[in-house]
């Protein structure tokens, strides 16, 4: 099974102390136009030409593909023709899309039902662009636990995808079909993550890029009892992350041609993976898990105070911007709740903090941090303004309707009973 994340998030415009209360924008548009159309042109344009061709000529290739919120709404507003490119791979039969949060966000780590709104919003964006109802999530950054598992199967997910870690399979395989310790009926798709990161991060090495031949034979090397591979990766990989020069194209349309053509070798999307092959064993995973780091956890994204004290700053406006019913303010918070704004926040180093530093646009992580928090405060200023708007309305709808409603006192009525016989 090949599996390919394509996502964008909504960067912030630069916002200092003294732009509070300003009335500046939060989002930096030409930024985010800018980035995306650029992306487009190299990697998800060509990237999709690739694929369609490839599959014209081996109906045997299968692709995944999980599309988050914020970027088909980028797609829609700046290179509509991205989003075309991907119906017509929906229109193959040979692609399947995905679930996920629709802004790629952590709200499977809150407490409440924003993880579940955010999940539905999504699954309607699917339908809405690609005429189809996903079946299989696939978790931001395959954010995975038991608790996840279970309400993504309260969901009507049939499974999901999560990165096969050690610490999480020990010595079991990231070869096999596993199911939630509790639903038996749900199932568990876990990456292989050396595999993955060999094409992700790893094409290319001393001057040399990697060769199909070679991952063929390490495809090749796993035993038969273990029956599916899941590769999962970034879709910017190709010609983004990984430029057009390196041969990248060329490895992927050489890659999914021999696999098609390879007797021992089948390609599956997930949900078809789900329906034929069955499952090895039921699997907890206790602790949080994902695809980030080298630890797999969540310290991607709240492993410092800064982290943290950003996050929970904007996850505990959740209630009250909720009882607004504002759809502007929400969205607003939502956009700011995207997990990119965190993993910027990142102080790890060595290897980890290069990948965090490489995705930043901000030149260290406290400023990642400063510029954050100023926006989060002054967007704060502007709920706590709409909160007593919302109650001066409700003080005056109060009243008004005590004024109708009242009860008029025995005394009251004969004054007014008076007043009536002297005026007549």
């Amino acid at each position: 099974m090949m599996y390919f994340q394509v996502h964008q998030p909504l960067r912030l415009s630069s916002f200092n102390f003294f732009t509070i209360g300003s009335e500046a924008p939060y989002f930096d548009d030409d930024l985010n136009k800018e980035i995306i159309t650029r992306i487009a042109q190299e990697c998800y344009l060509p990237a999709n030409d690739l694929l369609l061709h490839v599959i014209a000529k081996n109906p045997g290739v299968r692709i995944a593909f999980s599309i988050s919120g914020t970027t088909l709404d980028q797609f829609e507003m700046y290179c509509p023709e991205v989003l075309e490119s991907f119906r017509a791979l929906a229109e193959t039969g040979a692609v399947e899309f995905l679930c996920e949060t629709s802004h790629h966000s952590l709200a499977s780590v809150m407490k409440g039902t924003e993880f579940e709104e955010q999940v539905l919003n999504q699954a309607s964006k699917i339908l809405h662009h690609f005429g189809v109802r996903p079946t299989v999530f696939r978790n931001t950054e395959l954010i995975y636990n038991d608790y996840i598992g279970q309400k993504a199967y309260e969901l009507g997910f049939t499974g999901i995808l999560a990165d096969g870690a050690e610490k999480v399979l020990g010595k079991r395989s990231p070869h096999c079909v596993y199911v939630h310790p509790e639903h038996t009926d749900f199932k568990i798709l876990l990456r292989n993550y050396r595999l993955s990161d060999d094409i992700a991060f790893r094409f290319k090495q001393n001057g040399s890029s990697l060769s199909v031949s070679q991952y063929m034979s390490w495809l090749n090397a796993i035993p038969e009892d273990q029956p599916i591979v899941n590769l999962a990766m970034d879709y910017e990989t190709f010609g983004e992350h990984q430029k057009r020069e390196s041969g990248i194209f060329d490895f992927l349309r050489a890659l999914l041609e021999t696999v098609s053509e390879t007797e021992s070798l089948r390609m599956v999307t997930p949900s078809e993976a789900l329906k034929i092959i069955p499952a090895y064993e039921k699997l907890s995973v206790p602790q949080y898990t994902s695809w980030a780091d080298q630890e797999k956890d969540i310290s991607a994204w709240l492993g410092n105070d800064m982290q943290r004290d950003a996050f929970d700053t904007i996850v505990n406006l959740e209630s009250q911007i909720k009882s607004l019913h504002d759809e502007m303010l929400l969205t607003t918070w939502r956009n700011l709740l995207t997990s990119d704004h965190f993993y910027y926040m990142s102080t790890k180093r060595n290897g980890d903090g290069e990948v965090h530093t490489y995705f930043s646009h901000y030149p260290s992580p406290y400023e990642a941090f400063i510029n954050y928090m100023n926006i989060v405060s002054d967007f704060t200023l502007k709920v706590e303004k709409a909160s007593k708007k919302e109650e001066v309305f409700r003080d005056g709808a109060s009243y008004e309707h005590d004024r109708r409603h009242q009860v008029v006192p025995e005394w009251a009525h004969k004054i007014e009973n008076q007043h009536f016989h002297i005026a007549s």
